[in-house]
């Protein structure tokens, strides 16, 4: 019993090493930056024009599935933007509808899902995941209307006489999102070696088989290990950590030099994560690509911005916004994957043939929870379906974890009740839940070549259901009002 508790732990802290070393960097701090550039620098109304609560559906809903589509994100990096947005201004409907669209269907995703499995299934993840976004949307936004208004009437209060936004606020946030895309764009000019550098460091091959030996994986199976180069960017996230916490905390007092050495040690943090670092025998190769050049130059620029364009009042406020994002976030983040590395340990993909090889309602619903505890992130999940594939699993239920996947791991359920509220989370959580299990019936029934007239008067059905709910969400919101 010991030993098999001491494997669940290890289990737990092999994937978080893993997840901290591999996807935190390049995807989540500039996450977190453009999400507190967005709260410090961008006035209500600019959020309210296109996602406001009382703007047109056919502009807000659109509006926010296409910026999801355009972002190559997971759910985790996905949520401080989420944040960001929702807090200054965006209405729940809209911004919980960019929640949904943003990793399930991002365009790399979806480019990537039709070369590994079909171009039959990456359609249906598309045209499906957008529906059921916009229809999760509006059944949040007419389920708790009255809290969404309580929230926006408060907002007015409190930013009023915001209207506009300056240049070079917009100029910032520009290159932070640069910052975002050359990070996670899988992009052949982004990934081609440009210069390579030689150090003699024997002793880094070393250390890179003892972290293989320590932090054992299946890439086979979507795992990760802890490389060198992994190791020496989780040591300079937690300087980071240290450094925000005595130059950032008490920003408010005044800039002091632990200030500016987090903002330095970011920008080198984010240079070492874009290099590709291979032990060779005799030392250690540093290979230079199009996507540390990219880095290289939009740090340049964001630093001159910020010592030469920016008031340190704008310095300060986006700062603070970050962290504030950080401490909130982040420790959610980091108990949810540990948790998800525990019960990976547990549930073997050896079941899928078992529990999910037919096109049955208990096999897309085993779909929807391997998406919540199999946790990958976005485009690892493509060749993990795959894997389920090969294993046995339906093309239905696979759709089912293909869209369940980037929206109901643990950690995101956790952070996500931390900014909008328990009831709102649990709702959105059974919304994606009863959604994803229907998209994978349809498909499936698609698969197994069910008659065109029996599938299009199922989708009637769904489609008068979902009328059928928001006439009467939103007659009883029109009472309440009156």
């Amino acid at each position: 019993m010991i030993d098999f508790a001491i494997n669940l732990l290890g289990s737990g802290f092999k994937n978080l090493a893993s997840y901290l070393a591999a996807h935190v960097l390049l995807c989540l701090l500039p996450a977190f930056l453009i999400a507190g550039a967005m709260t410090a620098l961008i006035p209500k109304e600019i959020i309210t024009r296109f996602l406001g609560r009382d703007r047109p559906k056919m502009i807000s809903y659109p509006a926010s599935a296409s910026a999801g589509f355009l972002l190559a994100v997971c759910s985790c990096t996905v949520i401080p933007l989420f944040a960001g947005i929702y807090k200054k201004g965006a209405g729940l409907g809209p911004a919980i509808t960019f929640l949904f669209v943003a990793p399930a269907v991002n365009i790399m995703a979806i480019s990537y899902t039709g070369k590994m499995i079909g171009m039959d299934l990456a359609i249906a993840r598309f045209l499906l995941a957008i529906i059921f976004g916009i229809s999760i949307g509006l059944i949040m936004a007419a389920a708790f209307y009255r809290d969404d208004l309580s929230r926006d009437e408060a907002s007015d209060t409190l930013f009023s006489g915001e209207a506009s936004m300056g240049r070079n606020a917009v100029i910032t946030l520009l290159l932070l999102l640069a910052l975002l895309v050359v990070g996670t764009f899988q992009i052949a000019w982004l990934k081609t070696t440009l210069l390579q550098i030689s150090l003699p460091l024997p002793g880094f091959q070393s250390l890179e088989d003892s972290l293989r030996y320590l932090v054992p994986f299946d890439p086979s199976k979507g795992e990760e290990g802890v490389t060198a180069q992994g190791a020496i960017l989780i040591a300079m996230l937690g300087l980071i950590g240290i450094t925000a916490w005595k130059g950032i905390e008490n920003i408010f007092e005044g800039q002091n030099p632990w200030t500016w050495g987090c903002l330095i040690l970011v920008a080198l943090t984010l240079l070492v994560a874009s290099l590709e670092m291979v032990p060779t025998p005799g030392g250690l190769a540093l290979n230079l690509s199009g996507k540390t050049l990219g880095v290289l130059l939009i740090m340049s620029s964001l630093g001159w911005m910020i010592k030469t364009r920016h008031s340190e009042e704008e310095v300060r406020n986006v700062l603070w916004e970050s962290w504030r994002f950080v401490k909130q976030i982040f420790p959610l983040l980091l108990i949810g994957v540990f948790a998800v590395g525990i019960i990976r340990e547990v549930i073997q993909p050896q079941w899928i043939q078992t529990l999910a090889g037919e096109n049955t309602l208990s096999g897309n619903i085993i779909g929807v929870v391997f998406g919540v505890f199999m946790y990958f992130p976005t485009l690892v999940e493509v060749p993990v379906a795959q894997m389920f594939l090969d294993l046995g699993m339906h093309r239905g239920p696979l759709l089912a974890y293909l869209l369940s996947d980037p929206e109901l791991s643990l950690q995101s359920i956790l952070i996500t009740v931390s900014i909008i509220g328990r009831r709102k989370a649990m709702t959105y959580v059974g919304l994606i839940a009863l959604f994803s299990t229907l998209a994978g019936l349809l498909y499936g029934a698609w698969v197994n070549q069910t008659r065109p007239e029996l599938l299009a008067l199922a989708l009637l059905v769904i489609i008068a259901l979902l009328a059928f709910t928001l006439l009467i969400l939103n007659r009883r919101n029109r009472g309440k009002i009156r």
